[in-house]
């Protein structure tokens, strides 16, 4: 009788939460316009602490025959490629071939209820599918936006995500570390098994599984976007070593250091090659209200730090951490762009250089792929969007260049990775649709889609 109390009082617990989860944060807060949080020095509402977030996720549905996502007007797209698992992030080769990421988080227990009604609902939202734990690569041979080849370049990875070609050598990361293996122009499958070359903070709970990387454009280092393990800190900073942070690794000696830290999760980093700033897009913390805190576009200056988790854009004091940090406070550093609350920034590609194509009609800035929010009322994200830079950086307004991946209740898709081609569209992966979609200016016949 008493393991029968007890296996219903789990059942009971577990439907609590699943309950609590569904309804969190209905009708408790008017979200502000979908504008709020968004640009340089953005004016931001008071915190609202809550202990469970709002969920409002979008279920996964994926693409029906003959959909397409809605490119802005004078702009095409085409399915480059389909029938993807997971693709999450692409690296464009100077031949014009395109590696692709096929991967997810690993799996591992759950801790606790609230563990388990998370990834009920992440699951909800396409997020909780097996990792392929590979890279593919595609090949569209004759320039009409469609990769009539693919093959897989290698397989037997962990979660892999980054990805960087530094002469003959390419440099791939594991959420676990960085291995390398070398390539020549051309090849279609790695010829040798990858090597060790640096070790990546990961360990049991390894919250944020997604470790990025862009080599600098001398060819010597390597920068490392590394989330943090918690929301806030609540798991205790020491298991936060290392992490909510970008790191800095020394290509010739293999070793490394901490570039900038207090960035929650920089996802995608990329490197203005007009002025050699480090640029990266970080999603921010939840659970202080559907209109808090802002993800954020920001340069990344050497020894700073943004925040995390004891304030946000600038001085901004967290409540939730302890014991506070007021020293920290002090010192942080504001982001130069707010992108909104729970838009979920993943994808960057800065357009530094002149181009043909989709980057000559932006002109210079960011293209970033918003994934989605599914903590938030009204949704948000779920398009990519041009964020145009000055002489000084980002400024102005967002623009959406693809959008459409919502339809009503439920995500077609959802954008992660962004990429400008050496033809001059835009490649964007879609981890629900399983696609990666091309965006090219309007030729109308001439090659580049409809």
């Amino acid at each position: 009788m008493p393991r029968l109390r007890n296996t219903r009082r789990l059942g009971a617990l577990f439907g609590g939460a699943l309950a609590l989860f569904a309804l969190a944060g209905c009708g408790r807060e008017a979200a502000a316009p979908n504008t709020i949080g968004v640009g340089p020095s953005p004016a931001l509402p008071a915190p609202r602490e809550t202990v469970i977030p709002t969920v409002n996720i979008a279920p996964a549905r994926g693409w029906a025959e003959g959909q397409m996502p809605s490119p802005a007007a004078g702009l095409a797209v085409t399915r480059f490629a389909a029938g993807l698992d997971h693709p999450r992030w692409l690296y464009a080769l100077p031949n014009g071939d395109v590696l692709v990421a096929e991967s997810n988080a690993q799996p591992k227990p759950p801790k606790g209820l609230r563990d388990i009604a998370m990834r009920i609902v992440m699951g909800r939202a396409g997020a909780a599918t097996p990792s392929a734990d590979r890279i593919s690569i595609l090949r569209d041979g004759d320039g009409d936006g469609i990769a009539e080849n693919r093959g897989v370049f290698l397989d037997g990875l962990t979660s892999p995500i980054g990805m960087a070609l530094v002469g003959s050598t390419l440099y791939i990361a594991n959420t676990d570390g960085i291995v390398t293996v070398p390539y020549r122009t051309g090849m279609t499958r790695a010829e040798q098994a990858p090597e060790p070359f640096f070790p990546l903070p990961a360990g049991p709970i390894n919250q944020h599984w997604t470790k990025t990387l862009v080599a600098s454009p001398d060819g010597r280092t390597l920068y490392v976007g590394i989330g943090s393990n918690s929301n806030a800190g609540e798991n205790g900073m020491e298991a936060e070593q290392g992490r909510a942070a970008i790191w800095r690794v020394d290509i010739a000696s293999g070793q490394g250091a901490l570039f900038a830290n207090g960035l929650r999760n920089p996802v995608g980093l990329d490197i203005d090659r007009s002025n050699g700033k480090l640029y990266a897009v970080v999603n921010e913390r939840d659970a202080l209200g559907d209109n808090l805190v802002p993800d954020y576009l920001t340069s990344v200056r050497e020894g700073a730090f943004y925040g995390w988790p004891y304030s946000y854009f600038g001085q901004n004091i967290d409540p939730r951490p302890k014991p506070r940090r007021p020293d920290l406070v002090a010192a942080a550093v504001a982001p130069d762009y707010g992108l909104g609350s729970h838009v979920a920034p993943l994808g960057l590609d800065i357009s530094d250089r002149p181009q043909d194509g989709i980057a000559a009609r932006y002109g210079r800035g960011a293209f970033i792929g918003l994934h989605g929010s599914w903590n938030r009322r009204p949704r948000v994200g779920y398009e990519v969007v041009f964020v145009p830079f000055d002489r000084d950086g980002p400024t102005g307004r967002p623009a959406t260049v693809l959008g459409g991946f919502l339809d009503g209740e439920e995500a077609r898709g959802r954008p992660v990775g962004v990429i400008l081609d050496e033809r001059g569209g835009l490649l964007v992966a879609d981890d629900v649709g399983n696609v990666v979609w091309r965006v090219s200016m309007d030729a109308r016949g001439a090659g580049e889609g409809r």
